[in-house]
């Protein structure tokens, strides 16, 4: 059974740190995309960050130079540290799995919750 589980979600003062997790098991996690998208009250969900199974990252625009994505592989886990955390950034932050092959799999966790007030 694949599970997919984010946590470190916490409520931070604009300008503050976070670091979110994301924990996988069921697949072989070396050989999959890992994303963390973050969707806010009334708004669609979007792509945050994304690193590929050979280490390449990939970043929005509006999160460049403040939030860095990585993975250990030996932990099947994938994290998202946020630095300069602005309150445009408040949202429930999700984890995806996905490979694209002769079988493509998707796979997405429960997300935490990212609060960014005074």
């Amino acid at each position: 059974q694949v599970q997919v589980v984010e946590s470190g979600g916490d409520l931070v003062q604009p300008g503050g740190s976070l670091r979110l997790s994301c924990v996988t098991s069921g697949i072989t996690f070396s050989i999959y995309t890992m994303g963390w998208y973050r969707q806010a009250p009334g708004k669609q969900r979007e792509l945050v960050a994304t690193v590929f199974s050979g280490g390449k990252t990939n970043y929005a625009d509006s999160v460049k130079g403040r939030f860095t994505i990585s993975r250990d592989n030996a932990k099947s886990t994938v994290y998202l540290q946020m630095n300069s955390l602005k309150p445009e950034d408040a949202a429930v932050y999700y984890c995806n799995a996905n490979f694209l092959g002769v079988s493509s799999m998707d796979y997405w966790g429960k997300g935490t919750l990212v609060t960014v007030s005074s």
